[in-house]
């Protein structure tokens, strides 16, 4: 069966073809699948695409360059329980929320197109770190496709809108973007298909600048346009407001759990929590620690989520957040 390709895959090839970055070959390939027809004809070619990208999101993942530094800046690699990328429109006070999470050095102004590339920083939340990654503004015209990579490669979008304007409209024109895109948002408690991670983001709705006049009507307007489906939090990175509640919900969004070992005979270790993905079992978690357990682990007890402190289970017991487990061999 022929593929009948449409004009805009061939248009995306040529992009891909003369792409010069990772970001900029990943954008194009995502579009050449995104309007590929469905049908048998095209099997072997979209499996090809996606090998290709599969093999590009590992380097973006796992840049290599000199003595080890980043390949680009727009390659920031993962740190902590996860990592969420603060974007949106631009002026919305993304760097300000990073500067005031994490004391990253960011760029601060009253002026737009503040932020030119990618500025990490790690936002504590009680006993782990999420990485925050401010973002050059999102807007129509302006987007480019090493901007989309790294949101590609992202766990979680938080998304900024500015409570002094329309934050319904900025955003609702921000994931009008990012599907336009071929990213799509995903609502409370969705998590994305493990073979289309790349497309799938938890999104968390962010209203800013809470200390200015008229900003808690835009919020209810904002919560009640959008609040139904995605988690939306009201914030002053100018007066350090409901930044709490950003950091909790970016780190619900990412789907993981923590959990606590303890050596036996010894006081559990409560300063350094495995993160795990949020249904791991026993099993997985020994794993994590070293894949010796794999082999010899008969038992465990768990503090937490059971019937009663210290029950014994087996290896295929699912995990909850905040479990503190005893490995027994």
């Amino acid at each position: 069966m022929p593929a009948n390709l449409p004009p805009q895959y061939h248009e995306a090839e040529k992009r891909y073809r003369s792409a010069r970055t990772i970001t900029e070959k990943l954008a194009a390939l995502q579009e050449m699948l995104a309007v590929m027809p469905k049908h048998k004809g095209t099997d072997h070619l979209r499996a090809e695409l996606r090998a290709k990208m599969a093999r590009l999101m590992d380097e973006l993942e796992h840049p290599s360059g000199p003595r080890g530094g980043r390949s680009h800046p727009f390659a920031i690699p993962k740190e902590g329980a996860g990592q969420a990328a603060l974007m949106g429109p631009p002026n919305t006070g993304k760097s300000s929320i990073l500067a005031a999470l994490t004391g990253a050095p960011a760029r601060v102004a009253p002026y737009p197109f503040t932020t030119q590339l990618p500025q990490p920083g790690m936002a504590r939340f009680e006993d782990v770190y999420v990485q925050l990654v401010d973002t050059p503004p999102l807007a129509e015209g302006r987007l480019e496709g090493r901007l989309f990579g790294l949101l590609r490669n992202v766990d979680v979008l938080v998304l900024v809108a500015d409570l002094s304007a329309d934050a319904v409209a900025q955003a609702e024109g921000t994931i009008t973007l990012l599907e336009g895109w071929g990213i799509g948002p995903l609502g409370r408690d969705q998590r994305p298909d493990p073979s289309r991670w790349q497309s799938q983001k938890p999104l968390v709705i962010v209203g800013n600048k809470a200390d200015l006049d008229g900003a808690l009507d835009e919020f209810q307007r904002l919560e009640a346009a959008l609040g139904d489906r995605y988690p939306v939090v009201m914030v002053s990175a100018q007066e350090g407001v409901g930044l709490d509640d950003l950091v909790r919900e970016a780190f619900r969004a990412l789907g993981v759990i923590r959990v606590y070992t303890k050596p036996p005979g010894e006081e559990p270790r409560l300063d350094a929590p495995l993160v795990l993905p949020a249904g791991s079992t026993v099993e997985e978690a020994a794993e994590s620690l070293h894949k010796s357990w794999r082999q010899r682990l008969r038992y465990a007890l768990v503090w937490g989520s059971t019937k009663f402190p210290g029950q014994r289970v087996g290896r295929d017991y699912v995990l909850s957040d905040r479990d503190i487990i005893e490995l027994h061999g």
